[in-house]
């Protein structure tokens, strides 16, 4: 039986829009963005794999991210839709453009090339893989373990949105942590499919991130012969969450363009 990604639908609009988090983040990332987008599409805000309530699996893999999003929609009957990706989700939505364009109008991807990262959630991966839930007793204790290894309060923060009650009573993440260790290397540092994309295609990143560089501009209309790249202002690498006004309007008129 094939498994389907959890999701989030907002609206009733004919026209779809697929929303893909990042790295230990979960379709809630998106729910203020959802709520606004949905006065123009059917939005699903959507759960990776491994991630908030989709199912957990030992493979981390671009091509088996890839089918979870064709899987999706034909499991809800969506033909062809705009698709959004952040930071994996969006290593996740250009992977599936290479293999599948046929099912996507228009695509964005959020503080992402196409090219493959050095390893840098070592201090992240450290600390959520200190935490033993048998010895929490509330989420705070959890957030006091996390400020030990994460300085920055918006980093721990996003990581304690994963923190919930579990069947067996104790407090858990709701992200398969194993596999996302065990696999981290390849999601950041594996190389994707050598594709192209030719449909319209627009690249948001943070002024403030070093996620997108100006010396990725020809890689990305390499692979991209159509991509409009844009700049988010006052914003990070969570470019969506720190200028959520900005990205709006700059994704907004793109699609509606």
């Amino acid at each position: 039986m094939t498994e389907i990604l959890h999701s989030k639908i907002t609206g009733d609009k004919p026209k779809h829009l697929l929303i893909l988090h990042g790295l230990f983040g979960q379709s809630d990332n998106f729910a203020t963005l959802s709520k606004q987008f949905a006065e123009f599409y059917t939005v699903h805000a959507i759960d990776l794999r491994n991630h908030g309530r989709s199912f957990h699996s030992d493979d981390m893999s671009f091509d088996a991210m890839s089918d979870d999003i064709l899987n999706y929609l034909n499991h809800h009957q969506i033909e062809s839709c705009y698709l959004l990706g952040h930071s994996l989700g969006g290593r996740s939505v250009i992977e599936f453009s290479y293999k599948h364009p046929k099912n996507i109008d228009k695509l964005i991807v959020a503080d992402m090339a196409p090219k493959a990262y050095p390893p840098h959630h070592q201090g992240i991966i450290k600390a959520l893989n200190s935490i033993d839930f048998d010895k929490i007793e509330k989420r705070s204790d959890v957030e006091e373990i996390l400020k030990q290894y994460i300085p920055d309060i918006g980093t721990r923060q996003f990581l304690l949105k994963n923190v919930y009650h579990a069947e067996n009573g104790k407090y858990a993440f709701r992200f398969n942590l194993k596999t996302l260790t065990d696999s981290y290397d390849g999601m950041v540092g594996g190389n994707l499919s050598n594709g192209i994309f030719d449909k319209p295609t627009l690249f948001l990143r943070g002024s403030k991130s070093d996620y997108v560089l100006d010396a990725d501009f020809d890689l990305i209309r390499k692979h991209f012969p159509q991509a409009e790249i844009q700049t988010v202002s006052n914003s990070g690498h969570w470019v969506h969450a720190e200028n959520p006004q900005e990205f709006f309007q700059k994704t907004i008129a793109f699609l509606e363009n």
